[in-house]
C-alpha cells in the first residue's frame, strides 16, 4: 500500500512519521533522501560541485547547505541546475526502496507539499495532520522561537487547511498528548491494512 502523508508546518507531521515507522511502516522521506543523494563521497556531490564549484564545500568535504541555500534562493537557473541533479537521484533512491518493500508492507510517502504538488491521487490513501492554525502558531512561537507574524506568514505561504483537508482519506487530529497520537496514528494504520 502507498501511502501520502502531509500536514502543515507546526502540524506534527514528523511525529507522525516516526510514530508510523515505530509501527511498523516503511518511510520514504524525499527530503531526507534529497540530503543523502548529496552526501559526502556520493556522485551527487560531485555532479554538485562539477557543475557549481568547490566553493560549496565545508572544510570537511561536505556540502554546505546555507552557502547552495543561499546560491539558489535568488537564482532560479542555478535552481533548476541544482534541481537536475538532485531530482532523479532522489526518484531512483525512491524507486529502489520501494521495490524493496514486501507486498504487505505499508510504505508511506512523507511530503510537505502534497496538497500543492497536486499528486495526492497517485497514492491508495493521504493521511493529513492536522492541528488548527492557532495551535501550529504556539508551537512556532514556542519551539521555533519565532515571533507571531513569522508563524502565520509561513503558515500563509502553504496551502490552506481546507485544501490539505479535501485531499484527506484519513484526518490525524494533533490536538492532544503524544499518547493521543500514538493511539490515532496505531488507528490509522489498522484500517489501512485491514
Amino acid at each position: 500500500m502507498k501511502v501520502g502523508l502531509t500536514g502543515g508546518i507546526a502540524s506534527g507531521k514528523s511525529t507522525v512519521s516516526a510514530l508510523l515507522a515505530e509501527q511498523g511502516a516503511i518511510i520514504i522521506d524525499a527530503d531526507a533522501l534529497a540530503r543523502e543523494v548529496v552526501a559526502k563521497g556520493t556522485p551527487g556531490l560531485g555532479a554538485v560541485v562539477a557543475e557549481f564549484g568547490d566553493s560549496l564545500l565545508t572544510a570537511e568535504g561536505e556540502l554546505d547547505r546555507p552557502a547552495m541555500g543561499a546560491l539558489v534562493f535568488n537564482d532560479e537557473s542555478a535552481r533548476k541546475r541544482l534541481e537536475a541533479i538532485v531530482h532523479p537521484l532522489v526518484f531512483e533512491r525512491i524507486v529502489q526502496l520501494e521495490a524493496a518493500a514486501g507486498p504487505d508492507d505499508v510504505v508511506v510517502h512523507d511530503i510537505p507539499l502534497l496538497a500543492e504538488s497536486g499528486r495526492a491521487d497517485t497514492f491508495d490513501a493521504v493521511l493529513v495532520v492536522h492541528a488548527p492554525e492557532e495551535v501550529q502558531v504556539e508551537r512556532m512561537v514556542r519551539d521555533r522561537g519565532w515571533t507571531e507574524e513569522e508563524a502565520r506568514s509561513r503558515i500563509a505561504a502553504q496551502a490552506a487547511a481546507e485544501d490539505r483537508l479535501a485531499i484527506a482519506t484519513h484526518v490525524i487530529e494533533n490536538t492532544g498528548t503524544h499518547e493521543d497520537l500514538r493511539h490515532r496514528v496505531a488507528e490509522v494504520l489498522a484500517e489501512l491494512v485491514g
